[in-house]
C-alpha cells in the first residue's frame, strides 16, 4: 500500500518515462479528480476495427513509450468513474493511457449486441495494433467487469501482452443471466427468437437473440485462462461486497491463471463506489512494479 504523503521521482533510461513512488492513495485520487488535469492533453482517436466500425477513444498522452489500454464493462462506456479515474491517475504518474468504447457502445460505431466477448477482444486487438503501428507498446491491458473478461480473453488468444489487470471480471458466464433477463428468458427466446430487455420506463434497452445468448454461454473463461502465457502477469481485483459478480469468481481465476496476483478490497461493491482510492492505489502499484521489471530485463 502507498502510505507516505511525500514522493520521490525515479528516472528510467528513457527520458520520456518517470514514475513517482510513495504518493498517498488519497493524493493519487485527488489528482485524478483535480480540475488542474490538463484536459487538452486528452486526444480523441478513432480506430477502425476488423468490421470497419470506428472505435472512439481518448488518449491521455504523457509521451511515455508504454501505454495502458482501459476497457469498460457491459452496456458501459469509456466515461465511467472507474475507467476515467484510472486513466487520469496513470497520466499523472507519467504513464500514457487510452480508454475507448467497444463497438455498439458510447461514441463508437456499430450496434450493441449481447454477448460479443470474443468480438470485443478483437476490438481490443485493433486498438493495440493501431498503437503498435505508431511504435507504441501496449504494456498493460485493463478491464472492468465484462472488460475484465475481455482482457483475459485477449491474453489467451493473441499473447504478447506482458501485464493484464482484471477488475471484477466474471469467471462463470453461465451465471448472472437470469438477474438481467428474467426467470423465463430461455423459454421466451426459444419461442420468440429474441428477448427485449426494457428499462424502468418501459423502453427497450437492448435485444438478446438466441445467437447472442449462445455466444455468451459458449465463452469458457476457464479454458481461455489456461491458455494465458506463464510470462504474462495477471492481477485480479475484486470487491468483497460485489453485488453483481460474487467475489468467489475472483478466487476461481486465482486457481487457474499461472502468474496471478489476487487483491480483494474489503467492503467494495461492483463499481467501487466508496473505494476508488484503494482501487487506484492497488492498480497503480501493480502496473508500476511491472513496468520497472520490464525496464530492468530489457537493459
Amino acid at each position: 500500500m502507498l502510505l507516505s504523503s511525500s514522493f520521490t521521482p525515479i528516472s528510467f533510461p528513457s527520458p520520456k518515462f518517470t514514475l513517482y513512488q510513495n504518493r498517498s492513495p488519497k493524493r493519487i485520487l485527488k489528482m485524478a479528480q483535480s480540475a488542474h488535469n490538463p484536459v487538452g492533453r486528452q486526444q480523441k482517436i478513432i480506430v477502425p476495427n476488423k468490421h470497419d466500425e470506428k472505435l472512439v477513444g481518448l488518449l491521455h498522452e504523457t509521451g511515455s513509450e508504454e501505454i495502458v489500454i482501459l476497457c469498460h464493462g457491459f452496456r458501459s462506456t469509456k466515461e465511467t468513474t472507474t475507467i476515467t479515474n484510472l486513466a487520469i491517475a496513470l497520466e499523472n504518474e507519467g504513464i500514457s493511457a487510452f480508454r475507448f468504447d467497444f463497438a455498439g457502445n458510447g461514441e463508437s460505431e456499430g450496434t450493441f449486441q449481447y454477448g460479443n466477448y470474443w468480438r470485443e477482444a478483437d476490438d481490443l486487438h485493433a486498438v493495440i495494433q493501431h498503437f503498435s503501428g505508431e511504435n507504441r507498446a501496449a504494456s498493460t491491458i485493463l478491464g472492468h467487469s465484462k472488460g475484465g473478461d475481455v482482457v483475459l480473453l485477449y491474453a489467451s488468444k493473441y499473447h504478447g501482452i506482458r501485464t493484464v489487470v482484471n477488475v471484477s471480471g466474471r469467471y462463470d458466464l453461465q451465471r448472472g443471466i437470469e438477474e438481467r433477463l428474467g426467470k423465463d428468458f430461455v423459454e421466451t427466446i426459444k419461442k420468440e427468437g429474441y428477448l427485449d430487455v426494457k428499462n424502468k420506463t418501459g423502453d427497450v434497452s437492448y435485444r438478446v437473440t438466441e445467437e447472442s445468448l449462445m455466444d455468451r454461454l459458449s465463452t469458457d473463461m476457464h479454458e481461455a485462462c489456461l491458455q494465458i502465457d506463464k510470462e504474462c502477469r495477471v492481477l485480479t481485483v475484486h470487491g468483497s461486497a460485489d453485488e453483481t459478480i460474487p467475489v468467489e469468481d475472483a478466487l476461481e481465476f486465482s486457481k487457474i491463471i499461472p502468474n496471478h496476483k489476487l487483491h480483494v478490497i474489503e467492503g467494495a461493491d461492483h463499481c467501487y463506489t466508496s473505494h476508488q482510492t484503494e482501487l487506484v492505489s492497488v492498480v497503480l502499484d501493480f502496473i508500476k512494479a511491472a513496468l520497472q521489471q520490464d525496464k530492468a530485463t530489457s537493459n
